[in-house]
């Protein structure tokens, strides 16, 4: 039966990084790639979608709305929401920009969308409500999602895991251990994390097959292939190795990651984007709004031109609050205060250490 492998290329560090890791690693998987466009993209970002094309093959352009008189796909949905400015709690614009689309394009196909969540995230990615796409996640212990987990260590399928373990087990001096472990129930203080970490403890490789043997008695995909070669991976990657995979092949690290100085009161600091995505993006701090209004400011002034009727892409506070001379230095030097803390800790200094990933959207970057 067929299913198609297929993987989102933001923009991103971690989905660039991503496709070049399974070109390396698993060159027989046929992969399509794709990218959303919004329509809202830094020029940066194109440019290493560019790159990537030359480095990976055709990157499929999605792009929703289409046929619209509006010029950007955000434009089009921005005015069927009647003006309503997307947030963190009414995120439309991801819906209505890219998961929408992106399940248009699989259809009714079986599918496996590989996603970056990486190896020190506590989060996880893109699940689609659709049951012929299951998401996967190379860069993880864990590449499976939180869906499959449940069900794999459900109480209504113990004892069929527990059958397949004992196949699956070798003899060793563990073998009694990872069994009992296999027919211990869920409960209050055993409960699903905790008994995932136990096996993946145990054995990865064993996990990852006995979970394979699962799926193929499900309707899931990855249950209709005769074999997945990422059952057999033990990597786990972090964010100095998905710089590094970038940089090594040749693809480069996007521009917008690149740290700016700037000075305030006498005192330095730096300053630049922590993640892709559209330039007004609500979940950007403020030092990255500050970023914008320095480096690009025909893209500020078209955000701030969006905020109207009581919108505004900051809770409490509009663009044009945000760049008055003296909220521009407040702002500065809490990150240069930031910085500094860093620093004295011996940890990293850029806006991607401080700011991190946790406060974006989980569905955004596929």
């Amino acid at each position: 039966m067929k299913v198609r492998h297929i993987l989102g290329i933001s923009g991103g560090k971690d989905s660039a990084a991503l496709a070049i890791y399974l070109k390396q690693k698993y060159p027989s998987l046929k992969i399509e790639y794709y990218n959303s466009d919004t329509g809202c993209e830094l020029a940066e970002t194109e440019t290493l979608i560019n790159r990537l094309e030359a480095y990976l093959g055709k990157i499929e352009r999605l792009r929703a709305a289409e046929g619209s008189t509006e010029p950007t796909p955000f434009h089009h949905f921005l005015k069927v929401m009647g003006g309503f400015l997307p947030s963190p709690q009414a995120r439309w614009c991801t819906k209505k920009m890219k998961l929408d689309k992106f399940e248009e394009y699989v259809g009714d196909d079986y599918a496996i969308s590989y996603v970056g969540i990486r190896g020190d995230e506590e989060r996880d990615g893109y699940i689609s409500s659709k049951p012929n796409i299951q998401a996967v996640f190379p860069f993880r212990k864990n590449i499976w999602s939180l869906d499959v987990i449940n069900k794999f260590l459900h109480k209504d399928n113990l004892d069929q895991i527990v059958d397949i373990y004992d196949r699956l087990t070798p003899d060793g001096f563990l073998r009694d251990e990872i069994l009992e472990t296999v027919k211990q129930p869920i409960t209050k203080t055993f409960y699903y994390s905790k008994k995932m970490n136990a096996l993946l403890d145990y054995d990865v490789k064993l996990f990852n097959h006995a979970v394979f043997e699962f799926l193929k008695t499900t309707d899931y995909p990855v249950g209709k292939l005769e074999n997945f070669p990422l059952l057999d991976n033990t990597d786990v990657l972090v964010k100095d190795d998905i710089f590094r995979l970038l940089r090594e092949s040749g693809v480069g690290v996007p521009a917008y990651y690149e740290e700016i100085p700037f000075e305030v009161d006498g005192k330095t600091g730096t300053y630049c984007r922590s993640r892709s995505g559209c330039y007004f993006c609500f979940f950007q701090q403020k030092i990255e709004w500050i970023w914008l209004y320095e480096q690009h400011p025909d893209l500020y002034k078209q955000a701030m031109e969006f905020e109207k009727d009581g919108y505004t892409w900051n809770q409490n506070e509009s663009l044009v609050d945000l760049i008055k001379p003296e909220r521009i230095r407040q702002i500065k030097l809490d990150i240069i205060r930031r910085q500094q803390a860093n620093k004295e800790m011996n940890k990293g200094t850029t806006l991607v250490d401080i700011l991190g990933d946790d406060i974006m959207c989980t569905n955004c970057f596929i």
